[in-house]
């Protein structure tokens, strides 16, 4: 079979197939989710990480000095986002994806987000200038929070594949992560649903709202707030 034939009998059957759809109260992975129109649905909060200006760091730092940013911030951030309970589902380059489930989700979500904040400006930064005296690419992020239910299904070939992630809280927030300006960004529904810890913070509200004009005109709310941890 030609590879033209071989693809269009696997896209017409991606199509024609029915989905064999179940309710999830875990976060899947790829080995319990087929290749086929398998699907798990469940709702839950996605946090995307992304580092600001990695690409000028990568265009003019060494490769080396670049992959211990990169190595350090995703170290930093994969151990606050498990020890908030989030579970990791994806890295890209310098992105991390993480989704958060239960009923305190939200407010687990915005509290990992603002530990890795702080974890860059106490422990990321200082590490990398007393190393590199005449460093100046500085480790910042955005971060985007969104929640919502998810259509968790399979992709790619047998030994590579991976799960995609669909529904508004993933392409949310890593349209978030990716605006210009080093914040935490969350969604209206996210901040209706935090508690008043992750909301306030000596009695002042921790979140100023902004329309997001690419979007609808929607409001989203930001905060450039730390959670400082020992």
């Amino acid at each position: 079979m030609s590879l033209k034939s071989e693809l269009e009998e696997a896209v017409q059957g991606i199509f024609k197939s029915s989905w064999t759809i179940r309710d999830g109260t875990v976060v899947p992975d790829a080995d319990t989710v087929k290749l086929t129109n398998d699907a798990v649905k469940l709702t839950g909060t996605v946090l995307y990480a992304d580092m600001a200006d990695s690409t000028k760091m990568v265009d003019h730092s060494t490769s080396q000095r670049s992959a211990e940013s990169y190595k350090a911030f995703l170290h930093c951030a994969a151990k606050i986002i498990r020890g908030e309970g989030g579970t990791i589902t994806a890295y890209d380059g310098d992105r991390i994806m993480a989704v958060f489930l239960g009923n305190s989700k939200n407010s687990d979500a915005v509290r990992a987000a603002m530990k890795i904040r702080f974890a860059s400006r106490d422990i990321i930064n200082p590490a990398k200038i007393a190393q590199y005296a005449d460093d100046p690419y500085p480790v910042v992020q955005a971060i985007g929070i969104d929640t919502s239910s998810l259509f968790v299904a399979n992709s790619g070939v047998r030994g590579a594949k991976d799960l995609v992630w669909v529904g508004r809280a993933a392409n949310h927030a890593a349209k978030m992560a990716a605006l210009p300006e080093s914040y935490v960004y969350i969604s209206a529904d996210v901040y209706g649903r935090l508690n008043d810890r992750s909301k306030f913070s000596g009695g002042v509200d921790m979140w100023e709202a902004r329309t997001w004009t690419a979007f609808d005109s929607r409001t989203i709310y930001r905060s450039s707030y730390y959670w400082k941890f020992d």
